[in-house]
């Protein structure tokens, strides 16, 4: 085999207590895209950053066409042709997306970068608001505009970190269209995944990370699913994994990849037949919604559907009682668990720790006094609770937030959320940027919780998570939820309504 552009040998990095690498290994080479797999906490995006020069390593090489490189910083990766797509968002907010992708651009006159702007767009598919500050946009336009400000660098090596996350399946599809193309023209491209679905259709290579450690790398022809998600989490629960991730057989689903989630809807209390309604918004419109009518009631799960971007932000803000619709009426219980689509600007404080975070949702609660001083020792026992109930890898509840994994984040908010004690559950995009086994216990606490009669409003750009997990599906568009009716909820049918808006004539 060829000289590999890039290859990483032994990297060992750790941040205090948290061994996140242990001696970890990576060969990337021109004219393949690597797809780069592991649980949340396995090191994946430590070990990019580290290629991208965001991270120092404790130990280790860097070799660069055979010759050994240091990469101290960003500007000496891009220098060596590495061009890094972020996992969380490096863009500049005051600044508009024009002039956030400019940025980097030197020698170039506005009218040149102008037109390298617009055929980059016309190539990849990935349009974003040129002239709004980046502080006014959703995630998938920041993700949109992050990809794009790498890609009119033009790479030697293109490091995506997590880039489908926020992007519509269409957009989906043309990204790895074009990671193809970029590679049949001789670049490399390292792409790290957790939809396994998506890294197995567009790698001919793949490496598995595991407890910082690299556990497997081998051609794409060489692995199943099964092999790869017992690399990343181990033998003992890969049958378990796998088969939930895959399967399609939930009563009543329409085929969603988490169909097996099944469970009882509880009795009913008003001899009705009608599950105990929850919350209700009555043609709540403004600030992105438009006349919205909505109804959630107990033991059931409200599946929200749509392309990012077309109300569902704002509905969640309202749902979970963080924001009052500028018109209409909107009936939410008084305390109302949230589980936010960012969880690192909107769900937790990264520089406090396990206790000060559990403290900044559950300090106002009853049981844990009325005083006026901090119930820091009954908090502190509660956020030991949560990290233990919740299996958050982390080593005691001193540890900071930013220092855990997105999956261990999501994890501890969701631990929390939960401690409330609420009637109602929003969440939005839960799963994002999680692995298969962590999207599965998210997927599964879902399931548990509107089993013992908690209502659950699950607002998600993956399509297939919500037929997969809902009971009812709606699409927001422009606006509007449109309720769906059980026999079009297919995938195609919905996929369709999304993007059609319910217009007929479109």
């Amino acid at each position: 085999m060829s000289v590999p552009l890039v290859r990483l040998r032994g990297i060992e990095r750790r941040f205090g207590r948290v061994r996140a690498l242990a001696g970890a290994s990576l060969e990337l080479h021109a004219g393949e895209v690597h797809g780069v797999i592991g649980s949340n906490g396995a090191g994946k995006s430590t070990l990019l950053n580290v290629l991208g020069g965001l991270l120092a390593p404790d130990s280790g090489t860097i070799e660069i066409a055979g010759a050994p490189t240091a990469i101290g910083s960003p500007r000496d990766a891009w220098s060596h042709g590495i061009g890094l797509v972020h996992q969380h968002f490096t863009l500049v907010p005051a600044l508009t997306v024009r002039e956030n992708l400019a940025l980097g651009l030197r020698g170039r006159s506005f009218q040149e970068i102008d037109d390298l702007v617009d055929v980059t767009i016309e190539q990849t598919g990935l349009c974003v608001p040129l002239e709004a500050p980046v502080r006014s946009i959703g995630v998938g336009d920041r993700q949109r505009t992050e990809i794009l400000k790498t890609l009119l660098r033009d790479p030697k090596l293109l490091v995506l970190d997590e880039p489908t996350a926020v992007l519509t399946p269409e957009e989906v599809d043309g990204l790895f269209a074009l990671l193809r193309t970029l590679a049949r023209e001789g670049k490399a491209v390292a792409l790290v995944a957790h939809k396994l679905d998506e890294v197995l259709a567009v790698s001919d290579r793949l490496t598995v990370l595991r407890t910082g450690e690299t556990v497997l790398s081998a051609q794409r022809s060489d692995v199943s699913v099964r092999g790869l998600v017992a690399a990343m989490v181990g033998d003992g629960v890969a049958d378990e994994i796998a088969v939930g991730v895959y399967r399609k057989d939930r009563p009543g689903s329409s085929g969603g990849v988490h169909g097996n989630l099944t469970r009882d809807v509880p009795a009913t209390t008003d001899g009705t037949g009608a599950a105990p309604l929850v919350g209700s918004l009555v043609d709540v419109h403004g600030d992105g919604l438009v006349d919205v009518t909505l109804e959630v009631h107990a033991g059931e799960v409200l599946g929200v559907a749509g392309v990012e971007g077309n109300g569902q932000h704002e509905l969640a803000l309202v749902l979970s009682g963080r924001r009052a619709p500028v018109a209409g009426q909107a009936h939410v219980p008084e305390e109302v668990a949230f589980i936010p689509q960012d969880r690192q600007r909107e769900g937790l404080v990264v520089d406090f720790d396990l206790t000060e975070n559990v403290a900044l949702a559950l300090s106002r609660l009853d049981r844990f006094g009325t005083g006026a001083l901090m119930p820091w020792e009954a908090l502190e026992e509660e956020a030991e609770r949560i990290r233990t109930r919740f299996d958050v890898a982390a080593p005691s509840t001193e540890a900071l937030a930013g220092a855990l994994s997105g999956g261990n984040q999501q994890r501890v908010i969701i631990g929390r959320e939960l401690a409330l004690g609420a009637p109602m559950l929003v969440a939005e995009n839960p799963t994002r940027g999680l692995d298969v086994a962590a999207a599965a216990y998210v997927h599964g606490e879902l399931t548990r919780l509107a089993s013992e009669g908690l209502a659950i409003v699950l607002i998600s750009t993956d399509l297939d998570e919500v037929l997969g997990l809902a009971d009812r599906v709606v699409v927001m568009t422009r606006g509007r939820a449109i309720d769906v009716p059980g026999s079009e909820r297919s995938r195609e049918d919905v996929g369709a309504l999304m993007l059609s808006g319910g217009d007929e004539t479109t």
